[in-house]
Parts: structure tokens; sequence; C-alpha cells
């Protein structure tokens, strides 16, 4: 395979994994090819080599720097804005691992503590309501607090942890 085979085919299959860590295809391409340059690159040429319109470039490049894995560079000289993403895996998984959950743990947690905090009437309906929103309030906020743990370990977390799982 040769290498604008190769990269094509990474890029393409980051994009479709892109919906399994909560983005869309177009925004994990761009991260994706954003990974594997060897310098920062202009919104012309993330749309030039992904093929892309610059507003589907402009909206999810704003949206990658919003996840805070994609950052604005300038070069001395010249007007156009560039793009780097974070290349280090370790602080990479630490952030997309924060934002998911601040994006969609956490406002699981508040509705979940709404929810389960009704009056009640006593009907076994509402008990069984109640009994069971505080179960996945309880284990959502768990699964939470263990996201928050994992991520406070700042050197080589991940690695470390399939070099173990691996052995």
């Amino acid at each position: 395979m040769k290498f604008e085979e190769a990269k094509n085919k990474y890029i393409q299959t980051w994009g479709a994994l892109g919906s399994q860590w909560g983005i869309n295809k177009t925004m994990a391409q761009i991260q994706a090819l954003l990974m594997i340059s060897t310098e920062a690159l202009s919104i012309e040429e993330i749309m030039s080599e992904l093929q892309i319109s610059r507003g589907n470039a402009s909206m999810n490049i704003r949206a990658l720097i919003d996840w805070g894995i994609v950052f604005k560079e300038t070069k001395s000289g010249e007007r156009k804005e560039f793009f780097t993403t974070e290349k280090n895996l370790d602080r990479l998984a630490v952030t997309i691992a924060k934002e998911r959950s601040r994006r969609e743990l956490q406002p699981a947690i508040r509705m979940l503590k709404e929810v389960s905090t009704i009056e009640t009437n006593d009907s076994i309906a509402e008990k069984e309501f109640v009994s069971q929103t505080e179960k996945l309030h309880d284990f959502v906020s768990k699964a939470d607090s263990l996201v928050d743990k994992v991520t406070q370990y700042k050197e080589n977390w991940l690695s470390k942890l399939i070099m173990k799982i691996l052995k």
C-alpha cells in the first residue's frame, strides 16, 4: 500500500470511529488529518485534503476547538489561521473523556437526581420509578467519578493500563 492510500484509509477509518467517542465523521477526519500532519494546516489545506466545503470545515474545526483537542496557531507573516491537534494520545484520551463526562454524564446525573426526588403518592409504580432512577443516578455518578479519577493520572496512564492488559 502506498502512502497516499494508507493515509486516506487511516483518515476514513478514524472518521468512522468518531461516532464511538461522541463526534461526527467529519470532525474525526479533520482531527485524524491534523494528527498525522507534520505542521499546522490552514482551513484551505484541510478543505482540499478532505474534499469538504469551507462551511463544513469551519463548523467542525470550531467544534473540535470547543472539545479542546484542536488549537489555532499563527505563523509569522501569514494572515491565515492554522490548526493543529493534541498529538499525545494520553492527553487526547483524557481530554475526550473529560469532555464526554461534561457533555453526557453530568447532564444525565442532574436529570436523574431531579426525577428521582419526585413527591410520590406511594403507588407501586411511583415507588418503582423512584427506586430505579435513584439506582441509575448512583450508577452514573460512580461512572463519572471513575472517569474523573482515571483522568487525574497525568503521565501515560492509558499506555500503562494497555500494557498491563496485554501482558
